[in-house]
């Protein structure tokens, strides 16, 4: 019996190796696919993201709206002068803010630059909202195919204004995939911020002013940090004035302003359901 038993663990022991063989052949390749269709090195990309600081976008009537979660921000020896953007302009008429690896990130984003005023030079206009973003998401693409390239760790939302299509707000992934949305969230919990948006968001859509609001709300729900403060985002929006579009980056006090905006409205609504619930 006792030989019966010592046989049956080392036929075990040796299926379990077998699978965890099998399981790092698909593993260690971004270019080859496991038995179930899976490519893990692009989901384990995606996994970086979803640990990521939160990043969401709101696309209203009149502008569009981004909001980023700044982290790092209690060391008193970090030089805020030299700290890592969260929203980079990528020419007149874009910008965008990522999630993820930063340094991926740099290198997109650089991209993203050059692909922009390669487009300005040739054709003295700027380029379609879409168009750029179909571009660097050819070079994610690429890197999921091509041996001894990694995928880069990072998605990235973009707002954007085109004369074709007026105010844009896209998405983007580490496997090269892209879409149009009227809000999106990327990074850590934004299966929360998600919902939350789905809720709230007005089907007609919104002005600017109510897409700050949002925004805000947004974050102070879904962020794990106990009181909403300037210091703990950073909000970018994007207008137009005339044939001019504008990118504008919240200052701290103006910041500071829409977060107590904010929470005075979130009081009122407060002090109505207790008067509601009292009243009955």
């Amino acid at each position: 019996d006792a030989n019966v038993l010592t046989s049956q663990k080392q036929w075990y022991q040796r299926r379990v190796r077998g699978f965890l063989t099998m399981a790092r052949r698909y593993d260690s390749r971004t270019t080859t696919f496991s038995p179930e269709g899976r490519l893990y090195q692009v989901e384990y990309a995606m996994e970086a993201v979803g640990h990521a600081a939160t990043c969401l976008g709101i696309l209203a009537n009149d502008g569009v709206v981004l909001a980023v979660e700044r982290r790092n921000t209690t060391n008193s020896l970090l030089d805020e002068s030299f700290g890592a953007e969260k929203i980079y302009r990528l020419g007149g008429d874009a910008a965008c803010s990522v999630a993820g690896i930063t340094s991926d990130a740099n290198v997109l984003t650089s991209q993203l630059r050059l692909i922009a005023q390669r487009y300005e030079f040739t054709y003295q206009e700027s380029i379609p909202v879409e168009q750029l973003v179909r571009s660097v998401c050819d070079v994610k693409q690429r890197y999921t195919q091509t041996g001894g390239l990694r995928p880069f760790g990072v998605s990235l939302l973009y707002m954007g204004w085109d004369s074709r299509y007026g105010f844009q707000l896209y998405q983007s992934d580490p496997s090269g995939n892209y879409g149009g949305w009227k809000a999106a969230c990327i990074g850590h919990n934004h299966a929360a911020a998600v919902s939350l948006l789905k809720q709230e968001f007005k089907e007609e859509g919104c002005n600017l002013k109510d897409a700050l609001l949002l925004a805000v709300k947004v974050l102070s729900k879904t962020l794990d940090i106990n009181k909403l403060s300037a210091d703990k985002i950073q909000i970018a929006t994007l207008t137009r004035e005339g044939d001019r579009t504008l990118i504008k980056v919240l200052s701290d006090g103006d910041t500071t302003k829409l977060i107590g905006e904010y929470e005075a409205e979130a009081k009122k609504v407060e002090d109505e359901k207790k008067a509601g619930s009292s009243s009955k």
